[in-house]
């Protein structure tokens, strides 16, 4: 196809006449999208954008649905960037697409192959030198309907009883409201949560899928429409006996196959991605290694845990709102300390009950005598305790444990000055000793966040005990 692009001195054909001379031609969505995904491919570009960790698993499996020209169901636990990947999808759209110009009309017609009686018309009664041409971009053609509530005249159509009243025939075109999908012809539709979607709905869309045309209400009005239709389900519940009809599963082309981080690196890199957060500024930030890979330990230990709910998942947004928590809690400290750089410590993770609060579904077997709150608790204290055995040698431990084990009380807590660190811990020299083995930096914050972590981890290997109060905790041997 001649892809035709709009410059200050060639304006994009503006008649049927025009388009015909600078050689445009038709071809479907799914070949347009198949040769431009293969012109990127051969030059080398960046497919998706934004999307990590997906390279050699999601990436070519999706590649290959696209050159095979399929319809596509993704396949994944929620926070799996399914829907991300669907929106994707339009940059292998071209720049714009040309359409007959007609007035109420809500079809985006090709101009040689129109579908509706009115666009038939209009090319056999006029001259192509007055038929009016329209270019419509590539980031108007994708819509997506999620399924709880759709009903079959949102995406298909309904008979119109306002045109009936009006005098229009039933069994006539003008007496349609059409839906998304027909408004979406030569265009991306997706529609997430398939299995919740009802089965009257799934019928049509099977029609779809099989015919490539719709019926509204049994009248004999047909559409040859033009689209990709994008699917997203949850793995349980899409292979869940009578959730998606057996005929609408088997008219989809290809099933993509998400998934979580496979290391805790890559998890890492998509919160920071995500969390979009400016670490600069009047009042900088500072994040210590450990402390990164906390938040993100939290998520794999959520996945792992008895008493969240497997099934539903745990979303890459319980990592990103707990990275956004973390830094501003220990930047509300720096500024109302007038701190820098602000630096985050452990006793800000305290603060993550609010951020993580509903992105969690709990078990209800395995956590029946427990709340949301304690949930988080036992995942933040697993996840310490799995990124402190791998900083921390156990060799020096025991002589922390033993100062303790004297009487000495440490209180920490996330609106102290760094600067009283070093002070209140001269009593536990150790503590000092064991946080210039996980960071040497000379910086005060640093320092605190260090000996916090030594603390907690102190504290979730059952070497110590806490208490906590109106934001301080104290560490001490009962």
């Amino acid at each position: 196809m001649t892809t035709i692009h709009t410059t200050a001195n060639d304006a994009r054909p503006a008649t049927l006449a025009d388009l015909r001379e600078h050689g445009w031609t038709s071809r479907t969505v799914k070949q347009e999208l198949r040769t431009n995904l293969t012109r990127a491919l051969a030059a080398g570009e960046e497919l998706f954008p934004g999307i990590v960790g997906y390279d050699d698993t999601v990436i070519p499996e999706l590649i290959n649905a696209i050159l095979s020209e399929h319809d596509i169901l993704f396949l994944g636990e929620k926070g799996q960037a399914k829907s991300r990947l669907m929106r994707l999808l339009t940059r292998f759209l071209d720049d714009a697409v040309p359409y007959l110009d007609l007035p109420g009309s809500p079809v985006h017609e090709d101009p040689y192959q129109p579908i509706t009686r009115a666009g038939k018309e209009l090319i056999a009664t006029r001259d192509e030198s007055e038929i009016p041409i329209r270019w419509w971009p590539r980031e108007e053609r994708y819509a997506e309907r999620l399924a709880p509530g759709t009903k079959f005249a949102d995406i298909i159509g309904e008979i119109d009883p306002a045109k009936l009243a009006a005098g229009t025939s039933m069994s006539a075109e003008e007496a349609l409201h059409f839906g998304l999908i027909p408004r979406l012809h030569r265009g991306i539709f997706a529609m997430n949560e398939l299995p919740d979607l009802d089965e009257l709905v799934q019928v049509g869309l099977f029609n779809l899928l099989e015919e490539r045309d719709v019926q509204i209400r049994g009248y004999p009005v047909n559409f040859d429409i033009d689209v990709v239709i994008l699917f997203s389900a949850n793995p349980t519940t899409y292979n869940r006996s009578g959730k998606v009809i057996p005929q609408l599963k088997d008219r989809i082309g290809s099933t993509i196959q998400t998934h979580y981080p496979r290391e805790r690196e890559l998890g890492m890199a998509i919160t920071r991605q995500e969390a979009s957060i400016d670490l600069n500024g009047p009042y900088p930030v500072l994040i210590p290694p450990f402390m990164d890979e906390l938040i993100e330990q939290m998520a794999i230990a959520a996945r792992k845990s008895k008493y969240i709910d497997h099934q539903s998942g745990v979303s890459a947004r319980f990592s990103i709102a707990n990275y956004r928590t973390m830094v501003a809690s220990a930047r509300q400290r720096a500024i109302r300390l007038d701190e820098k750089p602000a630096v985050p410590r452990i006793s800000d993770l305290g603060h993550l009950h609010a951020s993580s609060m509903g992105k969690l579904e709990l078990d209800m077997m395995g956590s029946s005598q427990m709340s949301e709150r304690q949930v988080i608790e036992a995942i933040l204290a697993e996840a310490i305790r799995e990124v402190f055995s791998e900083y921390v040698d156990e060799h020096g431990l025991g002589e922390i444990a033993d100062i303790f084990a004297k009487g000495v009380k440490i209180e920490v807590g996330d609106m102290l000055p760094s600067s009283h660190y070093e002070e209140l811990l001269q009593r536990v020299p150790p503590a000092w000793e064991k946080a210039f083995e996980i960071n040497p930096a000379e910086d005060a914050g640093v320092r605190a966040s260090c000996v916090e972590f030594i603390l907690a981890g102190l504290y979730v290997t059952d070497r110590i005990s806490r208490a906590q109060r109106h934001g301080r905790i104290t560490y001490e041997i009962e």
